[in-house]
């Protein structure tokens, strides 16, 4: 209770924001006609290392690039994130706060875009902000765009995307190891799915967990029944931020690489977030598109 009480108070605080300026229900309220104004808001988890950023700056670009007209709004799901960075003097809205904010500025349409690699927790938090916001009747149309894997079409591309990022100097012999973060949520099976389908390619590309399935006790046991002598390692993250860093490429006991190499595979590590390769970016875009195709004619 207390867990789902932490997430409401944001969206709870961001509708008061909304009903004190007087926004809500503005379109055709007293007579008054509100002109069109679209926006989009980017929905990251977030990450307050530095160098992880690079991630994030070329998903902005490439927005921007697709739609100039359009203003571009960001906000970070992660309130741990929000909070470092406070500290160190950068502020970042959460969902509930930016739309706040978009609403008070009169956006009539906004396109909610998650940055998320599948639609999990934190994508369903975002979903139950919108469907909120939606529900107060704050804009004439707010539409939440799929996470990075949603459909067959964007997993197949996610394939592709994949064997993309694997460096030009792997031998045919050496396994490739994506880690993703992984959740308890159910969402979780689009790792193993999207691994069984990168499979039919490349029977030694795997795709593992920080916090879900696989684990790196699978992977591990895959690659020994396998007789593996050498291994790749890859963030299957938007940014190559701690996890990638630390619980993949530390040098910790339990990190992925000293538990591989301990096991006597040696390992190759590449600190490249997924949102810094075009291929990926333009999965989002894909699901960006759809939202704004929506709003158009209305």
């Amino acid at each position: 209770m207390k867990k789902m009480a932490n997430r409401l108070v944001p969206a709870i605080l961001a509708m008061a924001m909304v009903l004190a300026t007087g926004t809500v229900g503005l379109a055709g309220h007293h007579g008054t006609h509100k002109e069109k104004k679209t926006g989009i808001l980017l929905v990251a988890f977030g990450s307050s290392e530095t160098s992880a950023q690079v991630s994030f700056e070329n998903i902005d670009r490439k927005v921007k690039a697709a739609w100039p007209d359009v203003p571009v709004y960001w906000a970070y799901t992660s309130r741990i994130i929000r909070h470092k960075l406070a500290k160190q003097g950068k502020h970042l809205d959460s969902p509930a706060m930016a739309l706040a904010r978009m609403a008070d500025e009169q956006f009539t349409h906004v396109a909610v875009q998650s940055l998320h690699t599948i639609a999990g927790a934190e994508y369903h938090d975002v979903r139950r902000v919108v469907g909120a916001f939606k529900s107060m009747g704050v804009f004439d149309k707010i539409i939440l765009g799929h996470p990075l894997l949603a459909t067959q079409t964007a997993m197949e591309k996610a394939v592709d995307a994949l064997f993309e990022m694997i460096p030009a100097e792997r031998k045919k012999q050496e396994a490739v190891v994506f880690m993703g973060h992984g959740t308890h949520h159910p969402a979780n099976a689009f790792y193993p799915a999207l691994m069984f389908q990168a499979q039919q390619r490349d029977p030694l590309v795997f795709i593992g967990a920080v916090e879900g399935y696989p684990e790196i006790d699978e992977i591990h046991s895959w690659l020994a029944e396998k007789k593996i002598k050498t291994a790749w390692l890859l963030p299957f993250m938007s940014v190559a931020g701690d996890h990638a860093k630390n619980d993949m490429a530390g040098d910790e006991d339990d990190s992925w690489k000293s538990i591989l190499m301990g096991a006597g595979i040696q390992c190759h590590t590449v600190l490249k977030g997924t949102a810094e390769y075009d291929s990926f970016v333009h999965i989002w875009l894909s699901h960006l598109k759809e939202v704004l195709v929506h709003f158009n004619g209305s």
